[in-house]
């Protein structure tokens, strides 16, 4: 079975892309399996269900933000596909904290960008773009030919060795290269790794600790004036 990691910022057309994909996934056979990671809300299980007839269903993180949430039901995720005889699992997460890697090592990471976002959006991403292997930009209709070519060069400046591709998702313009990709990817072997380190961040406040001011709080802390160390036991 292949594995699909598709993250992003809400709003880029993550879903839109990945409808596309499974549109001409399943015209040329393969099985698939598609789960979504959000935090709160989210109905678009129930549209691959039934759009598509696959199995498809959906996890909220909760408390947890969905990269660490992706990281622990990911294992049984895949259980729960192979049970279903899925060919290709496509994962689509909120991927909400800019500072983490929802991807995993050796299979494929795609992240989705739309190219109305502002031309310095590649350049607050982080590891989210940096360590992907796939950048599509989304929504290209809207944006000029000048703006298109500046958000290209952000995202190379940011991601040197990402794959860049241009797609209008509502019309499936420029799906074709993506889905080429999939049809390459390798298979999942195991043991699974996390793809880069996620960040040092245990605090209090990470437990519910509300008090405002680093001096009331222990593990990592950083003050206004300073980096980042750590206090306490």
């Amino acid at each position: 079975m292949k594995l699909v990691i598709c993250a992003g910022p809400p709003t880029t057309g993550k879903t839109t892309v990945l409808k596309q994909v499974t549109k001409k996934l399943i015209a040329d056979g393969r099985r698939l399996a598609f789960l979504k990671i959000d935090v709160q809300y989210a109905e678009e299980d129930e549209i691959f269900s039934s759009e598509f007839s696959i199995p498809a269903r959906k996890v909220y993180s909760g408390e947890l933000c969905p990269d660490h949430c992706n990281v622990m039901v990911l294992g049984d995720a895949i259980e729960w596909a192979s049970k279903h005889d899925a060919e290709i699992l496509l994962v689509e997460t909120a991927g909400l904290c800019l500072r983490c890697s929802p991807y995993v090592e050796g299979l494929l990471g795609l992240i989705v960008l739309e190219a109305t976002s502002g031309m310095n959006l590649p350049r607050k991403i982080g590891p989210m773009l940096s360590l992907a292997d796939i950048a599509m930009v989304t929504k290209i209709d809207l944006v000029s030919q000048a703006e298109r070519e500046v958000f290209r060069a952000r995202i190379q400046e940011a991601a040197p060795d990402v794959s860049i591709i241009e797609t209008n998702a509502l019309h499936g313009i420029g799906i074709d290269p993506l889905v080429r990709r999939i049809a390459q990817a390798n298979e999942i072997k195991f043991p699974l790794f996390l793809r880069g380190n996620p960040p040092v961040g245990t605090c209090t406040i990470c437990v519910g600790k509300k008090e405002i001011g680093w001096k009331q709080h222990f593990g990592v802390v950083r003050p206004l004036e300073g980096e980042i160390f750590y206090q306490g036991e």
